[in-house]
């Protein structure tokens, strides 16, 4: 079957790919574009087109960017003392949200993990090392995943930076800020009791 429905069940089959998006919410989202098509569908398509031809990987950090090195890296206020690793780079703008690191960031590109087939080739650890080494940092914060395959991949991380002279650190785990006790697993409950300091 070809025309119009078919482009239609197409980009519905699109959407619906979309993390948090089903099928049903994918109906409703192309239903609202193809309503309001001139203010919001051929713009959105444009944009999409435009980040499509120019969004890149910044050559610095791995963040995204339409130039070849992102906002981030060309801030001379930001420090090169501290680089904060991530995983990827929704991470790294969570961390920006929070408004505190004033530092420099490095994306991995995900984390170790044997059973996806993502070995420590196909992360970006060697530039970490070679940016440690030029740049004189004197920190590398680890922010990555508590599960077992984000912790294996900071201790190769911490493993790879041995002998450079930069300390490495993670972030605290625990209780998050407004979080009852009861509501809590108990890997989360322990992490925050090994982290615990003075009152």
């Amino acid at each position: 079957m070809s025309g119009p429905q078919s482009d239609i069940e197409a980009l519905i089959g699109l959407m619906a790919r979309l993390p948090g998006l089903g099928p049903r919410s994918a109906r409703r989202a192309v239903l609202h574009l193809l309503r309001k098509r001139s203010l919001l569908m051929a713009p959105l398509a444009d944009a999409m087109a435009r980040a499509a031809r120019d969004t890149r990987n910044c050559g610095i950090c791995g963040n995204l960017t339409s130039g070849d090195f992102c906002a981030i890296c060309q801030d001379p206020a930001r420090s090169d003392r501290e680089i904060c690793v991530v995983e990827d780079v929704a991470d790294l703008w969570a961390m920006e949200a929070a408004g505190i690191f004033r530092g420099r960031y490095h994306v991995l590109g995900g984390r170790l993990s044997p059973l996806d087939g993502i070995g420590p080739e196909e992360l970006r650890v060697p530039d970490l090392v070679r940016r440690v080494s030029t740049k004189g940092s004197d920190e590398v914060i680890l922010a990555l995943s508590t599960t077992v395959d984000g912790q294996s991949t900071a201790h190769y991380i911490a493993d790879a930076l041995t002998g450079t002279g930069v300390k490495t650190s993670t972030l605290a785990q625990g209780v998050p800020v407004g979080g009852e006790l009861d509501y809590l697993d108990e890997g989360t409950i322990s992490a925050a009791l090994r982290a615990r300091r003075s009152f």
